[in-house]
């Protein structure tokens, strides 16, 4: 089966339920030739299961399908970051946590108090650069909220989140550096990892990064807002 995920076309043969009932929006039916295959096999994800015993197979699938993915997306100027991304006057927005911060929660008060806002993808969404320009992507492994589209933005800024009195600041690129890295997929493979450092070093330097401390209210949106928007 043929997918289409950041304008690349992935091919992946799906056994499990959880991903197949994911990938309505990314189906490919053109003629194209894959620019990612994926060589994961069946008994791979076997394996994962039996190591991971509290995650079944389809949810061994879904995670380490998705992992592969993102490896192989650094061939192609491209990277995960584990973040909430959204839309908002035609620009993406990406807060990025640790679980359980609420990254989440702040994201869905801006669909909820700003109009004309909507979810690129609530947990792991694509970036990828094309034609000197970072793009926030949409894709099938968006975590338990199953919230995503399969389009692609250009990137507005990036937020560091944690828990606090409402502030927001501006940072260096190179002071996202480690936080960055704590929030995304590393390829196992040298290659892969330096040529997605290439990538990560590019996309600190033509995207604004800050970080906000906030509660979960509607003076955290405007706080947000007003310090990478207006």
């Amino acid at each position: 089966m043929k997918l289409k995920i950041t304008d690349l076309i992935f091919e992946i043969d799906i056994k499990g339920q959880l991903l197949a009932d994911r990938i309505g929006a990314y189906i490919y039916n053109g003629e194209k030739d894959a620019d990612i295959v994926s060589i994961v096999s069946e008994q791979y994800y076997k394996d994962r299961n039996e190591e991971y015993k509290h995650l079944s197979f389809d949810e061994c699938e879904y995670l380490y399908s998705g992992s592969f993915f993102y490896e192989q997306l650094a061939l192609f100027d491209g990277l995960m970051l584990h973040s909430s991304c959204i839309e908002y006057k035609g620009k993406a927005y990406l807060f990025s946590a640790p679980s359980g911060t609420g990254k989440s929660t702040h994201t869905h008060l801006w669909l909820k108090y700003l109009e004309g806002c909507r979810i690129i993808n609530d947990d792991k969404p694509a970036i990828r650069i094309i034609d000197g320009v970072p793009y926030a992507f949409g894709t099938p492994w968006s975590g338990k909220t199953d919230e995503n589209i399969n389009e692609g933005v250009p990137i507005g800024a990036i937020c560091f989140l944690g828990r606090g009195e409402n502030k927001i600041k501006r940072i260096p690129g190179f002071a996202a550096l480690k936080p960055f890295l704590d929030q995304t997929v590393r390829p196992r493979d040298k290659s892969l990892m330096n040529k997605m450092l290439e990538t990560l070093n590019i996309i600190l330097t033509k995207v604004p990064v800050y970080q906000m401390t906030c509660d979960m209210s509607k003076e955290a949106v405007m706080t947000a807002v007003k310090g990478m928007v207006e």
